[in-house]
């Protein structure tokens, strides 16, 4: 992956931004043809007055920033080969709160279940009466569905996934102390555990089985890729990040996963499973958005740029089906051509929104997402789910 040079973006954007409107079709004629003189100079006084008056362009671990007395707003621009501006995009809103990384967010929360259930599976050997060990049963029982049906098992290495599994069942095997506990009372632990369990048991049922009413006309007539993937997000509340977002609620990304999870052992690009995969039109129509040229993101961080990265948006006359996050360099289509199922489109990358290399997929109709059907797969692409194709 060739690395950008930063501070040559930046200095572009301080000087286009500070620049007279006058020389704006010398600092970035693409840009000004793409936007327009009048589009850009709202922008650009739009976001003087939220940062305060624009000072300088600074780059972040989040992105390039336009910095000024009253605080920052995220941005990002693309550089020709001659260093002229190609492309820009600006935030609407300052930049907000600093989050974790996405790496020790993932990290926090495999901590909390770890406590969770540790505590469970101790507590199975160690406790003093059959109603403690029945109530500290169904707890770790609970932890296991945790990591079997709400998580994605399957992105974990074998070191992390197994001997959790193992732990899981010791857990189990410790029935064996019951004949010599007394019965005791710990049924409020035992109603606490049971409720844990089944109440999650029917969440993950119903998510997993959930619906859209609105579909596609009719199936899309073939899986994008080739061989097994893995459905690490997709399927109804809980288990697709996508649920909340109208035009994506029934999307899906799909990744491969191997022993060692996602990737082998290095955090270069190549290294994750998915990496360079081709990527098949799934449908007929018309290319009405083929964009190209957007830089792969660093694995575990996510820089402001957009969203949808290196992408492909197929009209198929009902619906409009969009690709997304493609390997820069890769996408064989162009805007307005007229393509067929199992086309060539480009290769999965890592460019827009997303913290490691995977296929993001929805179809929309009139701003709301559809379910997603595919002629030969069967209903329900659910996280945790592979796909053969």
């Amino acid at each position: 992956m060739r690395t950008p040079d930063r501070q040559a973006q930046a200095v572009a954007l301080t000087d286009f931004l500070t620049a007279d409107p006058v020389r704006w079709p010398l600092l970035a004629p693409q840009v000004v043809a793409a936007v327009g003189a009048d589009r850009l100079r709202a922008i650009t006084e739009a976001t003087a007055a939220r940062v305060g008056g624009i000072q300088e362009v600074v780059d972040t671990p989040g992105g390039l920033a336009v910095t000024g007395p009253a605080g920052r707003v995220p941005a990002w621009v693309r550089l020709d080969a001659d260093g002229v501006l190609a492309g820009l995009l600006i935030a609407a809103a300052p930049a907000g709160r600093r989050e974790l990384p996405a790496g020790l967010q993932r990290w926090f929360g495999r901590g909390l279940w770890l406590l969770l259930f540790g505590w469970s599976v101790l507590s199975c050997w160690t406790a003093d009466s059959v109603t403690g060990w029945i109530g500290s049963a169904l707890t770790a029982a609970f932890g296991l569905l945790l990591l079997e049906g709400w998580s994605a098992p399957a992105t974990e290495t074998w070191w992390i996934r197994r001997p959790l599994e193992l732990s899981a069942l010791s857990a189990f095997a410790s029935a064996a102390r019951l004949p010599g506990l007394p019965f005791g009372h710990d049924e409020a632990q035992i109603a606490l555990g049971a409720t844990l369990l089944v109440t999650s048991t029917v969440a993950l049922t119903l998510s997993r089985r959930h619906r859209w009413r609105e579909t596609t006309a009719v199936p899309l007539a073939q899986f994008p890729l080739r061989g097994s993937w893995y459905v690490v997000q997709g399927g109804g509340r809980g288990l697709n990040h996508h649920f909340g977002i109208a035009e994506q609620r029934g999307a899906v990304d799909l990744l491969q996963v191997g022993p060692t999870g996602t990737r082998g052992s290095s955090q270069h690009l190549e290294s994750y499973r998915a990496y360079g995969e081709k990527i098949y039109a799934p449908c007929a129509g018309r290319v009405v958005a083929a964009v190209d040229g957007i830089e792969d993101q660093q694995p575990g961080v996510v820089r402001y740029g957009p969203l949808y990265g290196n992408h492909v948006f197929i009209d198929t006359g009902d619906a409009l089906v969009k690709l997304a996050h493609l390997r820069p360099g890769t996408v064989a289509v162009t805007t307005g051509q007229q393509i067929e199922a199992g086309c060539l489109l480009g290769e999965v990358g890592n460019s827009g929104n997303t913290s490691e290399p995977h296929l993001h997929l929805h179809a929309e109709r009139d701003g709301q997402g559809l379910e997603l059907r595919f002629a030969g797969v069967a209903k329900g692409l659910y996280r945790g789910r592979t796909v053969r194709a």
